[in-house]
């Protein structure tokens, strides 16, 4: 198939940045799209098409498909292929019908001017997504390049910054990377100070926690009080374990049914970017929890389904793995997860009730699996002394799906 559709990186210094064959595919094409500020870069031509992207930018892609089989060559921001329109392309198109000259990213640039090697750096976007999403990569001398969504947003990273302790933070805002009206600016997360930008900026962030405890792992076992919850959620040794069966992979989809605060589903998702999750719980109070829980610590895509299980599963897309934390004992609950598992996919069940440990033992029994009972004590004051208290014991099936 021959390619019909260019894309071009450009930056801030316009034609002139562009490779000799990037050139050409602007100069030569019928049809050009861009944003505004792109297609007034390039001169225009008699008999060429200019088409600026619609708001809101969903619609662009019907746009171009539209014009599928024509000359068509879209301007892109730096590199197309770093959290741009030419990754979306890739996925809607046979990749013989379109080629891609990459500028340096905005990444890149910024990389360069700050010093840092840029495998060492944990590359994000706000663009258009959560800001929250930065809330997993704060550690201690990290470093984090993050794509703004528009000039305030490095204002609202520094309050965010502050309100998970990380407030002695340094952030750089780099402007218009690459361009005539480059600007940098420096300052601490705590006492930032510039209330707005340059909308085209990006934000490094050189982490540093200004209070113990501020940095939270993404291995399993968060501590019980990171969520807001109840009391009603699977305690931190038992999660860890849980956790540990389902066996999380990057971008697999997990069922927490019966999430009651989503501690299973939470901890899933920061185990990687692209985990995903769909938290299933029908109390509304517990639904709140849910809903914070998801910002506070990072995950905003864990998608929260109020109702009730085994019918508020139907239509749902087969998950990659299954946690039931309760509700063991409602008819047809274990049926239908078991059905909509995909093959290869972990189901998880715990128990604490003599009633659903007889459900795990009809169910081991007929399926198999592994089968564990795990107690846990912890030491307290007992008088003048210590001793141990015990919780009550759960007993976990984990069973893979052949």
């Amino acid at each position: 198939m021959t390619a019909w559709l260019n894309v071009v990186g450009i930056g801030e210094d316009g034609l002139s940045g562009l490779g000799q064959w990037a050139r050409i595919a602007v100069e030569d094409c019928d049809i050009l799209f861009g944003a505004q500020r792109h297609l007034a870069m390039v001169p225009e031509r008699a008999g060429q098409e200019r088409i600026a992207w619609p708001s809101p930018f969903a619609a662009a892609f019907d746009l171009v498909l539209a014009r599928r089989g024509q000359s068509v060559c879209i301007l892109a921001s730096g590199d197309p292929m770093m959290y741009g329109i030419g990754a979306s392309l890739a996925r809607r198109l046979d990749l013989a019908e379109m080629r891609v000259w990459p500028h340096p990213s905005a990444f890149s640039l910024a990389a360069a001017r700050l010093g840092w090697p840029l495998q060492d750096c944990t590359l994000l976007t706000v663009h258009g997504r959560p800001l929250e999403l930065v809330v997993p990569h704060l550690a201690p001398a990290a470093r984090l390049l993050i794509l703004a969504e528009d000039g305030t947003s490095p204002a609202k990273l520094a309050a965010l910054l502050c309100q998970h302790g990380f407030g002695a933070s340094r952030i750089s805002v780099l402007e218009r990377l690459d361009g005539p009206a480059e600007r940098r600016l420096d300052g601490q997360a705590l006492g930032w100070p510039a209330e707005r930008c340059a909308d085209l900026n990006v934000m490094a962030v050189e982490c540093q926690a200004d209070r113990s405890g501020a940095a939270l792992p993404i291995l399993a076992g968060l501590p019980d009080e990171a969520f807001a919850h109840d009391g009603q959620l699977t305690k931190r040794d038992i999660r860890a374990v849980t956790l540990a069966r389902l066996a999380p992979l990057a971008g697999q989809l997990l069922w927490d049914v019966g999430a009651g605060c989503g501690s299973v589903a939470v901890e899933w998702m920061r185990s990687h970017p692209r985990c995903r999750a769909i938290a299933i719980e029908a109390k509304p109070h517990r639904l709140a929890l849910i809903e914070e829980n998801r910002l506070k610590l990072g995950v905003p895509g864990l998608t929260v389904l109020a109702g009730k299980a085994p019918i508020a599963l139907a239509g749902l897309e087969a998950p990659d793995a299954v946690f039931i934390g309760g509700g063991l004992t409602v008819k047809g609950l274990v049926e239908a997860c078991w059905s909509a598992l995909k093959p290869g996919g972990r189901l998880v069940a715990n128990a604490v009730t003599l009633q659903g440990e007889a459900v795990l033992a009809e169910l081991y029994g007929r399926l198999g699996g592994e089968m564990t009972r795990i107690s846990v004590a912890h030491a307290a004051a007992l008088g003048g002394f210590d001793g141990w208290r015990t919780a009550m014991p759960v007993t976990m099936l984990a069973v893979v799906k052949p």
